[in-house]
């Protein structure tokens, strides 16, 4: 099979040299053509004279197209081959239109004049180079480039606040220093969307500040050349901003999930609390959609009676849809939703909206891989405003199974090939608790007035889960969340996990333990320091992350995603031991829960800090260049000396550095079967990926090519020490301190432990979600070193790998 597919892309490649390598010859732009679609088809688009605009901002101006080229490379178009030896599949040719490049000139030119360049000129030269394969050139002459050199306001109102004007035009990124009042310079080429955007903000300020009726034709722009030198332009905005307005009525009405409307409860509020002067809000609902008025009332940022907003009044929209247990059906600025009337000084506000259904069921089937190939499915019981105030209930039952290979079990858990290991089924089960105010509650609630925090929403989590792992069984993991995020707006969000407190059972499987008694001895320390990370242990965290994106999380495709988090870990049951359990006297565990149990809780105090940033370069119309890098590290400190197993970090795995299984990397170079403490408290990685859609809509998706190579590895951090056995160990203390070289973070050595891999994979990108099949080779292993790995590994993965 891999020789069909070697011959085929073989083939491709030959077609496209083939193509490439037919002598020009010119066509004259008087052909007479009976139409504007010719029987030449496009082989080559080039752009001449573009020194200040790139080939790739053009492209994406023009219709004229040439067939889509395999992984952005000139000529090289497989699907297009596919049709001309087939007739039938593939891609039909791009036939040259003639029309649509007179179109495509106009466009170009009329970018060139947003961009500064006024008096730009663009042509065309078609060339046949083959019969019926034409070039078709696009000569641009840019000429000079124009340039605002002052800017000036007239029109802008004024207000109580005589630093609101001021403020607003310092903070214009088209001002930089004042002539007078109204006037600045600028100095800077001329940019349309730089004017646009300046509009826009004006009427965005006017909005905001009781202008209700602005809209874009109440601000012109104006355009002079200076005396001097014509290619010096002067702009004036020049704005008739209409009258001040005032928020009047505020009608809210909320129906029940049904399709039927009869409103049975209705109130009237008229306070100073809630408004201003005579006017009023005037609420109704139907019985069946189980809300309290206040909650409608309290999603609204602005007073009616107060100057209007436009700002406050589509975040009080954003308030209503984020509750979770409502859709709007309608809202406007009128009694009845139609088009504002600006005769009046007051303008109403409406919000018709309707409950959705309060209980639901969903189940779900999943399939997995990890160390093996499973299976699992899940039930979730959602209760929708639960108590009235928009709370959501959810209590959710998953379990799975994974079937783990005889050959995997003996190479993960014993390291060696002696002994029989058995293919196992692991099976895991979790039962999961979570309640959500839409709201910020104690100790934030009051940040519920600050518009920044306005989109709030509180989290309760409490969870159980068991599993059978391949090294050790969670017997039980008992987990508690208060968690407090924030939408802040499309761009930036925060999260603050203030308490989060986790019990964990573990318990190393038999094969485990066999191999480690035959690996390092009963009485050893490396036996007693990993059985000591699968003790009962107790752990607690206050976490603060910071998110910023702008990009389709889905399809990440352009734009940006960086998410940043900081840690301390320990401090409750470390307090708990040192002022409750045995006051004035830190024993440095917890006694068990379980009465006549002898399995204390053990803890440790850390600090841990991780940055991820995720840049999305697009290349082509179809092509997108990706990049990855993350930091990470952890830290104990006062007498901890190591951090929680489930706190540390890990390499390998799908979405980590394929080539290599899940926790299967590290730390440092150290082999999989010599490890002594499991995981790392430092991580760095960095990945690369080049994704070109190949497919278009073939079974309802987009087919993408993807191109990767990852990098990185885990480290133990300056606290780790193997110390001295007592015991009767097989690990000597030269051997340990091999280990410790080979697994500590050493800045003159760690690139030298850097696992890197390479290959190729297959995209299926839906609408709302992405199946990957990744196909990667071991370019650096550091066991056998650089390029001596010929194996293939394969993973598996939903969702981009970054």
């Amino acid at each position: 099979m891999s020789r069909d597919i070697t011959f085929f892309v073989f083939l491709l490649c030959l077609l496209g040299i083939i193509s490439a390598s037919s002598p020009a010859i010119a066509l004259s732009q008087n052909t007479t053509v009976s139409s504007d679609t010719t029987d030449n088809v496009v082989r080559i688009i080039r752009f001449v004279g573009n020194d200040n605009v790139k080939d790739n901002t053009l492209e994406t101006l023009i219709r004229t197209q040439t067939n889509r080229e395999f992984l952005g490379i000139p000529r090289f178009t497989p699907w297009y081959f596919i049709w001309q030896l087939t007739n039938k599949f593939g891609e039909e040719p791009a036939y040259l239109n003639r029309a649509t490049v007179t179109n495509d000139i106009e466009r170009i030119k009329q970018y060139y004049k947003t961009i500064g360049y006024l008096e730009a000129e663009v042509d065309t030269n078609i060339v046949e180079f083959k019969k019926n394969r034409v070039e078709v050139s696009f000569l641009i002459d840019e000429k000079k480039a124009f340039n605002i050199q002052t800017i000036a306001y007239s029109g802008i109102p004024q207000f109580k606040d005589s630093t609101l004007v001021p403020q607003f035009l310092d903070d214009s990124p088209l001002t930089k220093s004042s002539i007078n009042d109204s006037t600045f310079t600028v100095y800077k080429r001329y940019s349309e969307n730089d004017l646009t955007t300046e509009r826009n903000r004006l009427i965005t300020f006017l909005k905001n500040n009781g202008y209700a009726a602005v809209q874009k034709d109440s601000i012109n722009v104006l355009m002079r050349h200076d005396s001097t030198n014509r290619h010096q332009l002067d702009a004036l905005f020049n704005i008739n901003s209409g009258k001040k307005y005032t928020f009047g009525d505020l009608y809210i009405s909320l129906a029940g999930p049904d399709d039927t409307t009869h409103y049975q409860q209705r109130d009237t509020l008229q306070n100073s609390e809630r408004t201003k002067g005579d006017v009023k809000i005037f609420l109704q609902k139907e019985k069946s959609a189980q809300t309290k008025f206040s909650l409608l009332t309290g999603q609204v940022l602005f007073k009616p009676g107060d100057t209007f907003n436009n700002e406050l009044y589509i975040r009080s929209v954003n308030e209503f849809q984020n509750l979770g247990m409502l859709t709007i059906r309608q809202f406007g600025l009128s009694e009845d939703g139609g088009l504002p009337n600006y005769s009046n000084d007051r303008i109403p506000v409406m919000f018709s909206l309707q409950t959705i259904p309060k209980h639901s069921i969903n189940l779900n089937l999943f399939g997995m891989k990890r160390y093996g190939f499973g299976s699992g499915a899940g039930v979730t019981y959602t209760n929708n405003n639960l108590f009235g105030k928009a709370e959501n209930l959810q209590i959710s039952l998953n379990g799975s199974f994974e079937y783990v290979s005889s050959e995997t079990v003996r190479d993960i858990a014993s390291g060696s090939g002696n002994g029989t290991y058995d293919g196992r089924f692991f099976q895991s089960f979790e039962s999961r608790i979570n309640y959500t105010l839409p709201r910020l509650t104690f100790p934030f609630r009051a940040f519920d007035e600050n518009i920044f925090f306005s989109n709030g929403r509180t989290r309760y989590g409490l969870s159980f889960s068991r599993s059978d792992q391949l090294l050790f069984d969670i017997n039980s993991d008992i987990r508690f969340n208060l968690r407090y995020e924030v939408q802040h707006n499309d761009r930036f969000s925060s999260f603050l996990d203030l308490i989060e407190l986790d019990l964990l059972d573990t318990d190393p499987s038999p094969q485990f333990r066999e191999a480690l008694r035959n690996d390092f001895g009963e009485d050893s320390f490396e036996y007693k320091r990993i059985l000591e990370d699968f003790r009962p242990q107790v752990s607690s965290i206050l976490r603060y992350t910071f998110r910023s994106k702008r990009t389709d999380l889905i399809k990440r495709d352009h734009g940006y995603f960086s998410e940043y988090s900081i840690a301390v870990g320990g401090n409750i049951p470390f307090l708990t031991d040192k002022l409750i359990v045995t006051p004035n006297t830190l024993e440095g565990h917890l006694p068990p829960i379980i009465p006549g149990s002898q399995n204390n809780l053990a803890y440790s105090r850390f600090i841990k800090g991780t940055a991820d940033y995720r840049r999305y370069i697009p290349i082509s119309n179809n092509a997108v260049f990706g990049y990855r890098g993350f930091v990470g590290i952890a830290l104990p400190y006062g007498k901890s000396t190591s951090i929680p197993l489930n706190q540390r970090f890990y390499a390998g795995g799908n979405n980590d550095i394929r080539g290599w299984d899940i926790y299967s990397l590290g730390p440092g170079a150290i082999p999989l079967d010599d490890v002594t403490i499991n995981g790392g408290e430092i991580k760095l990685l960095a990945q690369t990926e080049v994704r070109q859609r190949f497919i278009r809509d073939f079974f309802s998706a987009d087919w993408i090519a993807g191109w990767f190579t990852d990098a990185g590895n885990i480290w133990y951090g300056p606290r780790t020490e193997f110390p001295s056995n007592s015991g009767n160990g097989q690990t000597t203390a030269s051997q340990r301190e091999r280990l410790l070289k080979l697994g500590k973070f050493k800045f003159n050595n760690f690139h030298k432990q850097i696992a890197v891999s390479s290959g190729l994979g297959l995209r299926l990108d839906w609408e709302y979600v992405v199946a990957r099949f990744d196909f990667a080779f071991r370019i650096h292993d550091l066991q056998k070193g650089w390029f001596n790995d010929k194996k293939l590994y394969f993973s598996f993965g939903i969702g981009h790998s970054f």
